[in-house]
């Protein structure tokens, strides 16, 4: 019995034989309790990554600045778990409480074909934002993706998905057994290779350890060229700055690609245990086993907006704006709406601290102009006709009004630093 990847091609019964004949039950039938507390479990984790998984969307379509090459692929990351939580996690759930099928051909085919499809979006946009993260930091000369050839990147990374399941679509089918129905793949017979097993380690190893392998060789070396080196002495603030948000945005999908590890190891292990030792999954506690099995990797569409706030400033500051209703999330927490970053709001504030520093100059220097006024210095003397002589300005008038042109000389250079300032702020 499993759901997800749907192999079974006789499904569990146990056959009891009685005087009126021979009675058909489902071996996997369990307590209403143990039903209750796997329901639980299993809607938890879809209000979490429903709601967390779109509220990351909202926050990089809604807010420019956030629209860079790598939230372009966490946009992907983020659709991709949304829609495999929301159409597959509580189906899987419904079919492995009781193994009877009850949602129709169609919903069989997607059933089985959409989580390949969805898992190989979600890990191969966690790879490319990887290489990406590799390309800018060892390589930063050469030119980034753009955002068209990003947007091209993630339409092929969804048609090899789409490839990658389709022989999943395309063998599901549904059959009516004594008292129930169940969907199941029905895999060809062939006489030279078992196509069913080589599909499956074909799946494990494109869906799990292939990308697993480049992602962490990428980060291995990108962590060794970003931690390994002391930062310099004499290094500028706007480079230990950038060096740091680098640190900040690599630890955040390093955390991110282990917690995907984690998530699917099991899960792969127990297919590919399936695959070569059937007999071993005949047993009645498989059930739970499995069970536990497909929650954990399941919760892994839950857990990425949860590092995403914890880890990233501007996702921080979306989470809140976006649940600022609840009263835990303190009002005025948010400032900045439209998420700039940090640096951005110191620079910010040095334009304010230098606009008021102006202001202060300027208005200083114009009231000494208006309480000192010149002063004339009068000369009374009779000049040749009799007549008294006209008062002229003494040198101290002169020196003063100098003085004046002087304070307002002071004041426009105090101006034009600033503006000055304030520009070359703006354009970092």
């Amino acid at each position: 019995m499993d759901p997800l990847f749907n192999t079974t091609d006789v499904p569990d019964w146990t056959i009891n034989s009685t005087k009126n004949g021979t009675e058909y039950s489902n071996q996997f039938v369990q307590p209403v309790w143990r039903i209750v507390l796997w329901a639980i479990a299993y809607s938890c984790i879809v209000l979490v990554s429903v709601v967390g998984n779109v509220t990351v969307i909202w926050i990089i379509m809604a807010h420019k600045r956030m629209r860079t090459v790598t939230n372009y692929f966490l946009l992907n990351l983020a659709f991709a778990e949304a829609s495999m939580s929301a159409f597959n996690t509580v189906i899987n759930f419904t079919y492995a409480v009781h193994n009877e099928w009850y949602f129709g051909l169609v919903y069989c085919r997607f059933h089985n074909f959409f989580p390949i499809a969805a898992v190989f979006a979600s890990i191969y946009s966690m790879t490319a934002i990887a290489l990406d993260r590799y390309m800018a930091i060892i390589h930063p000369l050469q030119q980034r993706m753009s955002s068209t050839e990003t947007k091209v990147v993630v339409a092929v990374i969804w048609l090899l998905a789409l490839l990658l399941a389709f022989p999943q679509y395309y063998y599901s089918t549904t059959d009516e057994l004594p008292g129930r129905v169940v969907c199941y793949i029905d895999w060809p017979e062939y006489t030279v290779c078992d196509f069913k097993k080589i599909y499956y380690v074909c799946v494990a190893i494109l869906l799990y350890f292939l990308p697993l392998l480049v992602m962490g060789c990428a980060y291995l070396v990108v962590g060794l060229t970003l931690w390994a080196s002391e930062i310099p002495g004499d290094s500028s603030d706007r480079y230990k700055e950038q060096l740091t948000a680098k640190r900040k945005v690599v630890k955040m999908m390093i955390v991110v690609v282990c917690t995907f590890a984690i998530c699917w190891l099991p899960f792969h292990v127990y297919f590919l245990l399936h695959q070569f030792f059937p007999n071993m999954f005949e047993e009645r506690f498989i059930q739970q086993v499995y069970l536990a099995i497909m929650w954990l990797a399941m919760s892994s569409t839950m857990y990425n907006p949860i590092i995403y706030c914890c880890l990233n400033d501007r996702f921080r500051a979306g989470f809140k704006q976006a649940f600022q209703f609840c009263p835990c999330v303190p009002h005025g927490s948010y400032e900045g709406l439209e998420l700039k970053s940090t640096r951005y709001l110191q620079t910010q504030t040095s334009v304010y601290k230098a606009s008021r520093m102006e202001t202060t100059v300027s208005t200083v220097l114009q009231m000494g102009e208006d309480i000192e006024q010149p002063k004339v210095k009068v000369t009374a003397g009779r000049g040749p006709s009799g007549v008294v002589g006209g008062a002229r300005p003494d040198s101290s008038s002169l020196d003063l009004t100098s003085n004046g042109s002087s304070s307002r000389s002071i004041s426009k250079t105090v101006s034009e630093a600033s503006s000055f300032y304030s520009s070359h702020n703006m354009q970092e």
